[in-house]
C-alpha cells in the first residue's frame, strides 16, 4: 500500500498511484503573526473538528486571539480524520480533539490546557 502521505495527519492520501477521493488532504492552516510553530511550515498543533461545534468555534477564536497556530480538520470531510478521532476517544467522534506535534492528544482542552501543552 504506497502512497502519499498526508503529513498533517500522517494518513495515505493515494493508493496504487491514484488519490483517493475521500483522502484528499481537507486540512486548513490558519496562520497567525508571532505564532508558535514546530518547523517554520508546520504548526504545532492540529485541530480535528465539525463546522456545527461551539467548543471548537470557541476553541478556534482563543487561539487565533493568542495568536497560536493550528491546522483544522473538519472530521465530516476527511473519513480517515474521523476514525482517527474515534481511535483516540474510545470510538466516539468527540470533537475538537486536538493533536500536538509530539503525538499526545486532547479531547476538548481549555486554552490554557492547549498553552501548557506547547510550554507557553
Amino acid at each position: 500500500m504506497a502512497g502519499r502521505t498526508d503529513t498533517s495527519v500522517g494518513l495515505p492520501t493515494t493508493m496504487w498511484g491514484r488519490e483517493h477521493p475521500r483522502l484528499r488532504n481537507n486540512s486548513r492552516s490558519h496562520g497567525v503573526i508571532g505564532a508558535v510553530t514546530t518547523t517554520e511550515n508546520a504548526p504545532a498543533l492540529t485541530i480535528y473538528s465539525t463546522t456545527w461545534c461551539g467548543y471548537c468555534r470557541r476553541l478556534k477564536t482563543q487561539l487565533n486571539a493568542s495568536g497560536i497556530e493550528y491546522t483544522e480538520i473538519d472530521i465530516e470531510n476527511d473519513p480517515a480524520a474521523a476514525e482517527f478521532v474515534g481511535s483516540v476517544n474510545d470510538g466516539n467522534h468527540i470533537v475538537p480533539t486536538v493533536k500536538y506535534a509530539d503525538g499526545s492528544v486532547e479531547t476538548n482542552p481549555s486554552l490554557n490546557q492547549v498553552k501548557a501543552a506547547l510550554g507557553l
